[in-house]
């Protein structure tokens, strides 16, 4: 049975309650892990707080030395945590060490970044004297990862934390808790120094509390310890994330819901953009916040492109994700593919045209697990569920417009603004639809990706702060102001 990680001790919960964390795939169960509750996180609390006052005095070059050394080890246990990250999530083993490469990408990002923290001279009017700002770490920081990439999602949060100088407890989605473990249980190993100076990371510098989020994930939110929260996940409960945290005055981000827009104009390279319509939308099983979510085409280039994407849908391999064909895994959860039939249901009744997919597989292994057919959508009403919510799972609803000003009048109808990208090889366009597209992020003639180098986050309904890039860092620092008098 696995184990919670508290002051770098493998530990049960309080209560030594347990529960099952199932494969969505086939409805087994691949482990039970720690029920953890309030007690639970107030001691990773305590000994998180405990560690901040060795681990904030830790030069910064010794602390991207102990990022750098943690991914090495998770690099030697990859196959390991790659096949329990595809039996708990349902993704195929291929997503899966995709998923670790990238959290690997992002803490070697930030290991670099940790020396690199710089604060500022200010001259002042008094004379003799002068002003600088200084940058410290925060104190013991929360993250709430959800299920969807439990590995990355908890390396943005890690990575600039520790960089930074503080010590974070993480509490992963009840439903993908393992992969997670095995993660931190390898930075915990993590060593810096050299000869007989050399140390491994403080015991509590980073923690893992198990269970459910209306008490592990609240006690995160309330307790006034914790200093800094960073969550992902849905919209709804980002608003109750930053309700209760803000009664504390705790620095949030929130990386929350999006509906994102691709816009495909004539003149665009097709080919290309009819096969990254395929992975920005069905990677994953379309469980991404910056998937695409709204497809909209030209109206002279609409009928093709629906035709070749619909070709690649129908060759594309449904099934257990740790089985090497398997091409798309299951749906995480089986409420939620239930909501993804109700979407697709309305759209239909509302008058869409369903291209491919829009039910379930059937025979053999694909009646045990959460399984539903890549889905494309033509003719779709603009109040339809597709279009107006964010649709978490394989389904592509298409719009055609005639101008590109109808399209990003289109894009941005949405609540949300997360990502969005434009399709075209006129530059006039596409810097049209950077300056007027309303979303954190604008891909041009690219795929919907979060790179380490560059901010990542949304606006209106998508969020709060950004994860990635050196902006990120910022919001793991309190700038200081110092004044300086020659007395």
């Amino acid at each position: 049975m696995a184990k919670m990680l508290i002051g770098g001790e493998l530990v049960d919960s309080v209560s030594k309650e347990t529960y099952e964390v199932r494969n969505p795939a086939t409805g087994e169960v691949v482990d039970r892990v720690p029920k953890g509750d309030e007690k639970d996180v107030q001691q990773a609390i305590q000994a998180a707080g405990a560690a901040f006052k060795e681990w904030s005095d830790t030069t910064p070059e010794d602390r991207g030395r102990a990022l750098m050394n943690a991914c090495e080890l998770i690099k030697q246990k990859s196959d390991e945590i790659g096949r329990l990250l595809s039996q708990e999530q349902g993704k195929t083993l291929f997503e899966a060490q995709l998923e670790i490469h990238h959290l690997v990408h992002g803490l070697e990002f930030y290991a670099g970044l940790a020396s690199k923290v710089r604060g500022s001279h200010v001259p002042l009017p008094q004379k003799g004297a002068y002003g600088m700002v200084v940058r410290q770490p925060i104190g013991v920081c929360g993250g709430i990862v959800p299920w969807n990439f439990p590995l990355t999602l908890m390396g943005t949060k890690l990575g600039p934390a520790l960089a930074a100088g503080n010590t974070i407890i993480i509490k992963p989605a009840s439903t993908t808790p393992l992969a997670t473990l095995l993660c931190i249980e390898q930075i915990q190993k993590a060593t810096y120094g050299e000869g007989k100076q050399q140390r491994t990371l403080p015991k509590g510098a980073v923690n893992v509390v198990t269970g459910p989020g209306g008490t592990v994930g609240e006690e995160l939110l309330r307790n006034p310890r914790i200093r800094r929260i960073a969550f992902t996940g849905s919209t709804p409960v980002g608003r109750h994330v930053m309700e209760v945290a803000g009664r504390e005055i705790k620095r949030v981000t929130l990386e929350l819901g999006g509906s994102d827009p691709m816009i495909v104009m004539d003149d665009a390279n097709l080919d290309l953009a009819v096969k990254m319509a395929d992975v920005g939308r069905f990677f994953n099983c379309g469980q991404m916040c910056l998937g695409v979510k709204r497809l909209f085409l030209q109206e002279s280039i609409a009928e093709s492109f629906v035709g070749n994407l619909a070709e690649i849908l129908k060759k594309k391999t449904v099934g257990n994700g740790i089985s090497k064909e398997t091409r798309m895994g299951p749906i995480h959860l089986e409420s939620q593919r239930k909501e993804i039939e109700e979407q697709v249901e309305d759209a239909r009744a509302r008058g869409a045209k369903l291209v491919f997919g829009g039910e379930r597989p059937k025979g053999g292994d694909l009646d045990k697990g959460f399984f539903y057919l890549p889905t494309l959508l033509t003719n779709v009403p603009e109040d339809s569920r597709v279009s107006v919510e964010e649709t978490f799972g394989p389904v592509l609803p298409v719009f055609t417009f005639k101008t590109l000003d109808e399209a990003i009048e289109k894009a941005n109808s949405s609540i949300y603004g997360l990502g969005s990208s434009i399709w075209t090889r006129n530059l006039l366009q596409a810097n049209k639809a950077i300056d007027k597209l309303q979303a954190g992020n604008v891909w041009v003639n690219s795929l919907h990706y979060g790179y380490d180098e560059l901010p990542f986050g949304g606006v209106k309904a998508s969020g709060v702060g950004r994860e990635h890039g050196p902006e990120a860092l910022d919001y793991y620092l309190e700038p200081k102001g110092v004044v300086v008098v020659n007395a």
